[in-house]
């Protein structure tokens, strides 16, 4: 294996892999490590959502809506075996903090967001059909919209994306740890552990993408480089036997008034997610009892047919991190955006890529490539990451 890269990317959850892609796309060589598995931490633990994240336009984030709404049209049509669309539903109660004609207005702009395509459409769900909503309550029901947003296995898509790397070229090697990097004038000198062996690289530009790692790796380069203020918050799920036949439930928690999806799952159901601080070790990071007991509370809010359900029906639970910007009060009203952040402004030799949504993952390892593009030599363009297929072999 050669031993200099134009690109050495640490961490191949679904940011690592996209920019290995986007890299070897353009015809550089790339090195990808990664400690565990592909997409072994916050890549495998998401709330499996292709979307354009209609919530985020209470907080005025119209740009990464519009462009993951983008993101979710080109995953459509590249990964068909990988992203669907599912119908979603949102009820209004009497109780319901938002009122149908802030959901209309919402759901509107979300449309308008989304070029009006077709898959942008949005209605209600008629009066005399809520009976076949899966056993929603409806009780004090006013109303239900409906509108489309894609699903994905979240796991399956990021080996997908390495799969496509690699067959542009790129080298993959796991289980292999970083250690250290030594920062040159003209590149990074990285130092990692393959098995029982310390081995090196040289490569022009090193790319930090390990996720809620990433604050440590960056803090393993030599000389400092800048970390900003960060911190991970946690979001679980858990996984139900039950299996919902219409589609995916947007449901608002009647304790804070955060959004709850409760959707189908490979056969079984899928509850999730939470926002919580988490303070630790990422490979340690699971559902907490507090945090399955806020699950199923909303559950059985929304279902009465389920609420004999306690612990010992949870089949499953899984927890993964966001990495946001740190702040005070609640994490709904941090940004989405990611941050690329690099050492110097010209010819930066390091990009750490910290936060962001799985929906986004092209046009941010597009992003990151530009970032980085004074310090790459030119090469000849092998293809376009906006035509490559995605295909599933899991």
């Amino acid at each position: 294996m050669s031993t200099s890269f134009d690109v050495a990317i640490v961490g191949a959850g679904i940011h690592g892999a996209g920019i290995a892609q986007a890299a070897a796309a353009a015809g550089h060589s790339v090195l990808l490590i990664e400690q565990a598995e592909v997409a072994s931490g916050s890549s495998s633990r998401s709330s499996k959502l292709i979307h354009g994240g209609l919530r985020y336009l209470e907080t005025g984030q119209f740009a990464l809506v519009r462009e993951s709404l983008r993101e979710r049209t080109l995953m459509l049509r590249l990964a068909p075996e990988l992203v669907r669309l599912q119908r979603f539903y949102i009820p209004v109660y009497a109780q319901t903090r938002r009122r149908p004609w802030q959901l209309r207005l919402g759901l509107s702009l979300y449309a308008l967001l989304g070029s009006l395509r077709p898959e942008s459409r949005f209605g209600t769900v008629p009066r005399r059909e809520w009976d076949d909503l899966d056993g929603l309550d409806t009780t004090g029901l006013q109303a239900v919209f409906w509108y489309h947003d894609g699903q994905t296995d979240d796991r399956a898509l990021t080996r997908a994306v390495v799969r496509s790397a690699e067959q542009l070229g790129a080298q993959m090697l796991c289980p292999a740890r970083f250690d250290a990097a030594t920062l040159e004038d003209d590149g990074v000198v990285m130092r990692y552990t393959r098995g029982a062996q310390a081995e090196e690289c040289r490569a022009r530009v090193l790319i930090n993408a390990a996720g809620p790692w990433a604050e440590l790796i960056a803090r393993r380069i030599e000389p400092a480089i800048e970390v900003p203020a960060l911190e991970c918050v946690q979001g679980a799920h858990i996984v139900l036997e039950p299996y919902l036949r219409r589609g995916i439930y947007y449901l608002e928690s009647p304790r804070d008034g955060r959004a709850v999806f409760v959707m189908p799952w490979k056969g079984q159901m899928l509850v999730g997610t939470t926002e919580n601080r988490f303070h630790g070790d990422p490979a340690h990071v699971h559902a907490s009892h507090a945090e399955i007991h806020y699950l199923l509370g909303v559950l059985k809010h929304y279902f009465p047919r389920w609420r004999t359900f306690g612990e010992q029906d949870v089949f499953a639970s899984f927890a993964g991190l966001r990495v946001l910007p740190s702040g005070p009060g609640h994490a709904f009203h941090r940004s989405r955006e990611t941050q690329l952040i690099t050492d110097r402004r010209e010819h930066p030799r390091v990009l750490s890529v910290y936060g962001g949504k799985l929906t986004t993952w092209r046009a941010v390892s597009q992003r990151a490539l530009q970032r980085v593009a004074s310090s790459l030599p030119k090469r000849a363009a092998l293809a376009r990451t906006d035509e490559l297929q995605l295909r599933s072999q899991d």
